[in-house]
């Protein structure tokens, strides 16, 4: 569905937050700086996005406070950035992260700090669409003969990865360079994990990208970060996370006093029917 066609289902239904209209063009607009979803999504992010903003700013004013736009890298706030800027540093406060609760954030995470292990592969690659079994069939028999040659002679794994392999690594003497979890495919790194440093992997290693025979020459396990390194990063991300769960209280306080027609906001006081673009 086009965001034109939410756009005119959406038409009849008058969004509002305490009789302030929301206007279905902003709401049009505003759609912009929320894709990634369906068309629908968007809109309901978008709208949303609109209500809220609407709830602080009329906050903000009914404060009577006054706008006063800041500057940074050349760019300039607007006046309604500013109010709501000025009015949640006037009405939210959270804690400062203190050093007990970083501590057991770390101890409850040590994952999130550990250094990746490393691997330094050689392979040599016998080039095979998957899709294409008999090409794939004549890969791994390729494939298992060269590996049958490198078990009897492993000294001759660089030499034969350069007459034979389909990799540009095959300059290289099938050297892949390091390589961490995440940087090859699911079955290579199955293939490095199981592997000690020297040892070469008694199956060929099928991927989508064709047959590998594979050898690990080294190993470097990751280390875990001392506390030390990481405080203020854990700090910052408490303390991120406390502002915006406060931020979203606050929210929902506003909403649940608010008269919001044409969109649901929990806890809300709703007047009029619920758009079903927001069901």
């Amino acid at each position: 569905m086009r965001i034109n066609t939410i756009r005119s289902s959406a038409a009849s239904t008058t969004v509002a937050v305490n009789e302030a209209v929301i206007a279905a063009a902003d709401i049009a607009r505003e759609v912009q700086n929320h894709a990634g979803g369906s068309p629908q999504q968007a809109w309901t992010e978008a709208t949303r996005a609109l209500v809220i903003r609407e709830l602080l700013l009329q906050r903000a004013r009914s404060l009577e406070l006054v706008a006063e736009p800041r500057s940074e890298d050349g760019l300039r706030e607007t006046e309604e950035e500013a109010l709501i800027r000025m009015l949640l540093a006037a009405e939210i406060r959270t804690p400062t992260a203190d050093e007990a609760s970083c501590r057991r954030y770390y101890q409850s995470n040590l994952a999130l700090f550990r250094s990746p292990d490393l691997f330094e592969p050689l392979h040599i690659l016998f080039k095979a669409d998957r899709a294409d079994a008999s090409a794939y069939a004549v890969a791994v028999e390729r494939g298992t003969a060269v590996l049958a040659d490198v078990l009897a002679s492993p000294e001759q794994f660089e030499s034969l990865a350069r007459a034979l392999s389909d990799c540009p690594s095959a300059g290289e003497g099938g050297r892949l360079g390091q390589v961490a979890c995440g940087d090859t495919t699911p079955e290579f790194e199955a293939a490095l994990v199981a592997l000690e440093a020297g040892q070469i992997c008694a199956e060929p290693v099928l991927t989508r990208y064709g047959v590998h025979i594979v050898r690990l020459d080294r190993k470097v396990a990751g280390q875990t970060r001392p506390f030390e390194q990481v405080r203020d990063r854990i700090a910052h991300y408490l303390e991120e996370s406390s502002w915006r769960r406060a931020v979203a209280q606050y929210v929902g306080l506003l909403a649940g006093q608010a008269r919001i027609q044409g969109f649901d906001m929990p806890g809300a006081a709703h007047s009029g029917s619920t758009s079903p673009l927001v069901q």
